[in-house]
């Protein structure tokens, strides 16, 4: 950047200083051909009045021809009507004829200056008018030619000194350059060898540099990195405690019910059909356990694809409440659904009855005898809505803020008797977020909670 920087600055002021040369000889061949034009208007009307073209031994006015031409290290000629040259300081062309188109240019009307660079003069022609006539007809015409070699030397001399200047300015400019890399750098070292010293204290210290608004801003950034690193870590670290825990249970439970058996030689077959079957939800409850742990891990890495198609979510909807109405029945919970369109949608139906399932489930669950569930359906131009009712327990705004995590449960003294494995609503959370969909959850302690699930009814690549 810094690089950038300085070679932007070494062109601009390259370009300055011969923008500054090219405009003084502009400006330099400009005024002089003004004053030149002015002082030959001037001698113009001298020439018509004292009819110059006539008797051109006027000495006054010769006398002023030669002082312009010395002035201004040119050469002036007057030409009369017949193109007959009657004086030329340079006393080269008196009495032959000049016949140009400058000067036939000139007796129609049109003066000329015309600045020709390559051989260092200016060409200038200016008319004479009679002045003794109301028409002021032209009689004849000056043609004036200069040097503008004094210009030329002149802008040499700015050149020269100007690339001296130059060198001068790019040297500072890279001095000062440096010198800058270095202070502003600087903060940015700060943070650099902050970063570095963290090491082993990395989620504990956070850093500050505040000297510019940018480092101001990375820092800020950092730090709230820091503290998004610090919560999944503390949350790993619960989520790995929490498998642990999950996992060890049903084996506790296993190994209890064996010793029982092992302990008692006595032990009756019925029960040993008791305990077996014991053991055998036991490990259907490991078993649900790994299968949900090893879709998380799955649906975490994004190894997933959505197998997508045109599906009719009413029709899956329905099918979904059709397979829960027995857990329904069996908790004495009222399960109905109610859609007044029919929606079609592009989603993976799979992964879609899935979701349906474990949130409807899990309102009949944690529902109370006699309690209902409403399901609803409806669309808008863009998204389908599944609302999904209860009037169950209900939940804090705690509880809210955490359903979604892994192995959360809300009501933990009866997590046994309610079953599942606690990992239902991050998998259909994680699925709804593939689809580009969102949840969103009310509910109030004691009065019942309602999931509302909206998802695209286009898949947007």
């Amino acid at each position: 950047m810094m690089l950038i920087i300085i070679i932007v600055s070494i062109v601009v002021a390259v370009i300055a200083v011969f923008a500054v040369i090219a405009g003084y000889e502009n400006n330099a061949v400009s005024s002089r051909s003004v004053v030149v034009k002015s002082q030959c208007d001037m001698l113009s009307n001298q020439l018509s009045m004292k009819d110059y073209l006539k008797t051109p031994s006027d000495r006054v006015i010769n006398g002023q021809l030669e002082m312009l031409t010395n002035i201004y290290g040119g050469r002036i000629q007057v030409i009369d009507s017949d193109f007959h040259v009657v004086q030329d300081t340079y006393h080269l062309d008196n009495g032959k004829y000049m016949v140009s188109p400058e000067v036939i240019d000139c007796f129609n009307g049109t003066e000329i200056t015309r600045y020709v660079k390559e051989n260092d003069y200016v060409e200038m022609t200016v008319r004479i008018l009679d002045q003794s006539s109301e028409d002021k007809d032209v009689i004849g015409v000056i043609l004036v030619s200069f040097s503008t070699k004094e210009i030329e030397n002149n802008a040499a001399a700015l050149r020269n000194r100007g690339l001296i200047v130059l060198g001068i300015t790019i040297i500072i400019i890279i001095i000062f350059a440096f010198i800058m890399s270095g202070v502003l750098v600087r903060p940015f070292r700060k943070i650099s060898r902050s970063l570095d010293s963290m090491q082993a204290t990395f989620l504990e210290q956070p850093i500050s540099v505040n000297d510019y608004v940018e480092t101001r801003q990375i820092s800020e950034a950092f730090n709230r990195l820091q503290v998004m690193i610090r919560n999944y870590d503390e949350s790993r670290s619960e989520f790995v405690s929490n498998v642990a825990h999950e996992l060890k249970t049903p084996l506790a439970s296993m190994k209890v019910l064996a010793d029982s058996l092992n302990m008692n030689p006595e032990a009756t077959l019925d029960q040993y059909k008791e305990f077996m079957k014991d053991i055998s939800d036991e490990i259907e409850r490991e078993n649900n356990i790994i299968t949900d742990l090893l879709s998380l891990i799955v649906l975490d890495k994004k190894a997933v694809d959505l197998n997508i198609e045109e599906t009719n979510i009413t029709e899956l909807l329905q099918l979904v409440v059709k397979r829960l109405n027995s857990i329904a029945k069996k908790a004495k919970v009222d399960l109905s659904m109610e859609s007044i369109v029919t929606v079609m949608a592009e989603v993976d139906p799979t992964k879609m009855a899935l979701v349906f399932t474990n949130i409807i489930e899990n309102a009949i669950k944690y529902n109370r005898p006699g309690g209902w569930v409403k399901v609803y359906l409806n669309r808008d131009m863009k998204y389908f809505i599944v609302t999904v009712q209860d009037s169950g327990i209900g939940m804090s705004e705690d509880d809210i803020d955490h359903i979604f995590e892994r192995f959360y449960r809300i009501d933990k003294s009866h997590s046994r008797e309610i079953g599942g494995t606690g990992l239902g609503l991050a998998i259909s959370k994680s699925i709804i977020v593939m689809h580009k969909g969102a949840v969103r959850v009310t509910s109030k302690e004691g009065r019942g909670t309602t999931f509302a699930i909206r998802i695209p009814l286009l898949v947007m690549n």
